[in-house]
């Protein structure tokens, strides 16, 4: 009969597209070939397909050509739509938002205000600056920046971080979604840290160069550890890692068995036949490293039924680094894998990806696409209206007339004009439009105030603006869940890989949890918070520590809290003089000034001229001897 399959998945919020969910010629649901080339792909994996198509309509949205998307789809009036932006001002709305003013790395016990830090405190300290001095070298908020737009944007956000010999430091980049491919668990959780991850896209023919379509294909895979490796070469000339020579065996026992090569540090257990290694980062030996391959395939040396986790390796050619080594199931000579998937939002229970925050709002979208193009038609007509005229005008002969300001008609008699008037059209075309941006904002738990729409002087007070700010306090509250695990993971990537490459610096660090804080994102009334913190601080309400944080948070430059408090107090002379006659002491209230209180040297002890007996005492300043009257000499 014919019957249609209805499918919920994580991508069919893209269904009502006629261009996404294609027809009966492009496959039961699959997307349209002609739009879609990339995702119906031959070795795209089918589970796959709707993912990257979504991406690509995504990003059309984005740089407004969703038109030109839907005229290869097979739209003929698409392009006469008009497109100004709404999606991109949304992604760049909440990004901002999610990321705040500022990010910074911390690490907890590092901050610690006492004189004589602990040991685990000062273990701490040490690491979060050395995250910070990475952070800064490496331009972390560039590449978050970029990172976060894709999330937000897309669904998703992938790092890839790797270790620079020659920098001596991790290093991390940006992909995009759509080159992505984990090997997620068919029967475990897809939430789950994927142990093998492919990067594979295609390379376009080159008639310059003279090379053909190729796919390239980075596999990072957490297996057993093997016996060691070296470059060479196969019985095809390919560059290849070869197993080394076995050991020499043993001469006081010959029939022992003769141990496989092994990696400097690694141990062989012969009744197991497993080899273990000491990671630094761990307290016992592990038995499993992860491996990388570069290899790029021809496509027409592609044959069969395959897709990206089954590429042949034996018709790929394999890259090499810089230092020579053949990425070949190269040992990275770490136990994970470097790369860390952003969600956008918290993935559904055993799910994988995320969801873009365009996502329940495209179709409102779509709407005030076509309601845009249908405002600039009708201002055009209300521009310059369509004139009618009857009569023939007087020493004229022809039918047609060109209107323009200041033109005269001489009409003859019984002749007349009038224009239609589409301005009623307009007002109510603009209205429209209006509401569906509100509807939009609404959707998108994205108030008014947040997007820049409303004017803040007509709020009606400040606690109506924060109660409006409520939608979008839970919004970012749960994207910045989604985000908190994963650059806490990759902080400690980060940590990990500083030691596997032996940086001096790192000797005798030992990896602490870190995590990135966002900033605040809501809009403050500098002055009021001022004011409050001034009144309350004066009425001894409030901490000086606490005032001060107040402050830091509603946007004043304060970059480090304890010095601007020491700052102040270095100033406030009235406090000091009532420390002083509270407590009489000059060493605190050199301490609270910041300042050392001077020594004062000891009065010297009297001489008194010599007694009639000859004897000379000295009596203590301020005491006298008493004789037998009483008196005191």
């Amino acid at each position: 009969m014919g019957l249609r399959e209805v499918v919920i998945h994580a991508w069919g919020w893209l269904n009502y597209k006629p261009v996404y969910s294609g027809s009966h010629l492009d496959g039961v649901g699959m997307p349209n070939r002609r739009a879609f080339p990339e995702a119906n792909a031959m070795w795209v994996p089918e589970e796959d397909q709707k993912r990257l198509a979504a991406y690509k309509l995504l990003a059309a949205y984005d740089n407004n050509q969703a038109a030109e998307l839907a005229e290869v789809g097979g739209d003929p009036h698409a392009r006469e739509k008009r497109e100004f932006g709404d999606p991109s001002m949304y992604i760049d709305t909440v990004m901002s938002h999610v990321l705040g003013r500022e990010q910074t790395i911390t690490v907890q016990g590092a901050d610690s205000d006492t004189e004589q830090p602990t040991p685990e405190e000062a273990m701490a300290a040490r690491v979060q600056q050395q995250l910070r001095d990475w952070a800064e070298a490496e331009q972390l908020t560039l590449r978050i920046q970029q990172c976060e737009r894709k999330a937000v944007g897309l669904g998703d956000g992938v790092y890839r971080l790797a270790w620079d010999p020659g920098r001596m430091r991790p290093t991390v980049r940006v992909h995009d979604p759509g080159f992505y491919f984990p090997c997620l668990p068919e029967d475990g959780d897809a939430g789950d840290y994927p142990t093998r991850v492919h990067f594979a896209w295609e390379l376009p023919a080159d008639e310059r160069r003279g090379t053909k379509a190729r796919i390239r294909r980075i596999t990072y895979e957490l297996d057993w550890i093997r016996p060691a490796t070296a470059s060479g070469l196969d019985p095809k000339g390919r560059t290849v890692r070869a197993p080394l020579p076995a050991g020499e065996p043993d001469p006081d026992n010959p029939d022992a068995e003769v141990p496989p090569p092994l990696t400097p540090g690694d141990l062989y257990y012969p009744e197991s036949g497993a080899i273990a290694r000491q990671y630094p980062w761990n307290d016992g030996p592990s038995y499993v490293t992860c491996y990388l391959t570069d290899a790029t395939w021809l496509l027409e040396d592609l044959k069969g039924a395959v897709d990206v986790d089954s590429l042949p390796l034996e018709t790929a050619t394999f890259a090499t680094r810089g230092d020579g080594e053949v990425l070949d199931h190269l040992d990275l000579m770490i136990d994970f894998v470097p790369v860390v998937h952003l969600p956008n939002t918290v993935p559904p229970a055993e799910e994988h990806w995320g969801q873009s925050s365009l996502a329940k709002v495209l179709q409102v979208f779509d709407e005030l696409a076509s309601s845009d193009t249908d405002s600039a038609k009708a201002s055009a007509t209300t521009g310059t209206p369509i004139v009618a005229i009857w009569g023939k005008a007087a020493g004229s002969g022809t039918e047609s007339h060109e209107v323009a300001p200041g033109m005269m008609f001489k009409l003859g008699e019984g002749g007349g004009m009038t224009a239609l008037d589409t301005s009623r059209n307009l007002a109510e075309l603009r209205s429209h439009i209006s509401d569906l941006s509100d509807r939009a904002a609404k959707i998108a738990r994205l108030p008014a105030v947040a997007i820049g729409t409303i004017d803040p002087s007509k709020a009606p007070s400040g606690y109506a603006l924060e109660l409006s700010l409520g939608p979008l306090d839970a919004l970012i509250a749960s994207m910045r869940l989604a985000r908190e695990h994963k650059y806490t993971l990759l902080l400690k990537l980060v940590q990990r890989l500083y030691m596997a490459g032996q940086h001096p610096d790192w000797v005798g660090l030992t990896p602490l949890p870190a995590r990135l804080a966002f900033g605040p994102y809501k809009p403050t009334d500098k002055a009021a918070v001022l004011n409050q913190v001034t009144t309350a601080y004066d009425g001894g309400v409030m901490s000086l520590e606490t005032a001060v944080q107040l402050l830091q948070e509603a946007g004043y430059p304060i970059e480090d809290a304890q010095k601007e408090i020491e700052q102040i107090q270095s100033r406030r002379f009235a406090d000091a003089r009532n420390l002083a006659d509270a407590l009489g002491n000059p060493d605190a209230v050199a301490a609270f000034l910041g300042l050392q209180a001077a020594t004062q040297p000891l009065a010297p002890a009297p001489q008194l001229p010599p007694t009639p007996g000859g004897q000379n005492t000295a009596t203590p300043a301020g005491q006298g001897q008493q004789g037998s009257g009483g008196n005191t000499e």
